[in-house]
């Protein structure tokens, strides 16, 4: 399972390689429904800073949607700050005098808020950027490449697919819909293998690994089976252009969701070594098109474009 990724998350990117065009309206409707908190869409920090320099209306009135978010963020972390700062001078104040187990509780919990509200509003006010500022996680947004009309189009959608037609509900209980497994492409996603094909574009992605598969060492020899991060890159340091499947979902009372998930396959050997028994699939750019107009009579061209995949060599260290 590709459980973290980071992307190119300027939709700009599509623009200059594949002559993409943005699609405005869903852009300006996410960040519209965010600010006006009819969603609360997860988008990171480099999608938002792809509008921090707006040159017509639309981006404009994206980039006041996005500062308008950003604004009440920034109250709610400072009123959060106030609360913590008061927690921690109290329970500093009785540790001063008895050492008591709720007031080090107390202490430890308050200084790591205190420290998690200040990352973030550190981030909010940045204009530096960082590379955590394009990583995705399950629920997160990430511009994603389809064909529409003849034309390749960039939208935004969640890093989670709900396919159209199924209960929201679909969500908590199928947790790992942010991957489709390739074994299962003409059984669960078989309303989007076929007819609705995207690209995400990544840079690097993420695996939870068992530590004990990691080092080589048998599970017993640890208090748990402990999981770690890694961070696996391909070593020719070439973008992947992932394969994806997506879905409009619509009901009616609720604003309309935009939902991917990236196809996932068997690992290559270097994978599969450090622990990890999946893989996202980058195809080949020479592919992209093709991929983009699928044929759902023909899936036979489609799953020959997944085997003819791109095949870097995925280098791999443990996460920051």
């Amino acid at each position: 399972m590709c459980y973290s990724a980071q992307i190119q998350a300027d939709y700009r990117k599509f623009v200059r390689m594949f002559g993409a065009i943005m699609d405005i309206g869903e852009f300006a409707r996410l960040f519209f429904e965010r600010a006006e908190g009819v969603s609360k869409a997860k988008v990171p920090k480099g999608m938002e800073d792809a509008f921090a320099e707006p040159q017509t209306d639309a981006d404009r009135q994206i980039k006041a949607a996005i500062d308008r978010f950003n604004a009440a963020q920034s109250s709610k972390l400072e009123q959060g700050l106030f609360k913590q700062r008061k927690r921690l001078a109290d329970a500093e104040r009785t540790l001063q005098t008895k050492i008591t187990k709720a007031a080090t509780e107390s202490q430890r919990i308050a200084t790591d808020k205190i420290s998690w509200a200040l990352g973030k509003l550190e981030d909010i006010q940045r204009t530096t950027p960082k590379a955590h500022d394009s990583r995705i996680f399950p629920g997160h947004y990430a511009p994603v490449m389809v064909i529409e009309d003849g034309q390749r189009v960039v939208k935004p959608m969640r890093y989670q697919c709900r396919i159209a037609g199924k209960p929201a509900s679909y969500d908590v209980k199928y947790p790992g819909t942010y991957n489709a497994r390739r074994d299962n492409l003409e059984g669960f996603w078989k309303p989007c293998f076929g007819y609705t094909h995207g690209v995400m574009l990544v840079d690097v992605f993420y695996e939870n690994v068992s530590k004990a598969k990691f080092e080589g060492t048998l599970s017993e020899t640890h208090d748990r089976d402990e999981n770690i991060v890694l961070e696996f890159r391909p070593s020719n340091g070439e973008l992947m252009h992932v394969a994806c499947l997506w879905s409009r979902w619509t009901a009616p009372g609720e604003p309309d969701l935009l939902s991917f998930a990236a196809i996932t396959d068997e690992p290559p050997p270097e994978v599969a070594a450090a622990g990890h028994d999946r893989c996202i699939i980058p195809i080949k750019p020479e592919n992209i098109d093709a991929w983009l107009n699928p044929d759902p009579k023909n899936l036979d061209a489609m799953y020959a474009i997944l085997d003819d995949r791109d095949r870097p060599y995925y280098e791999n260290r443990l996460a920051a």
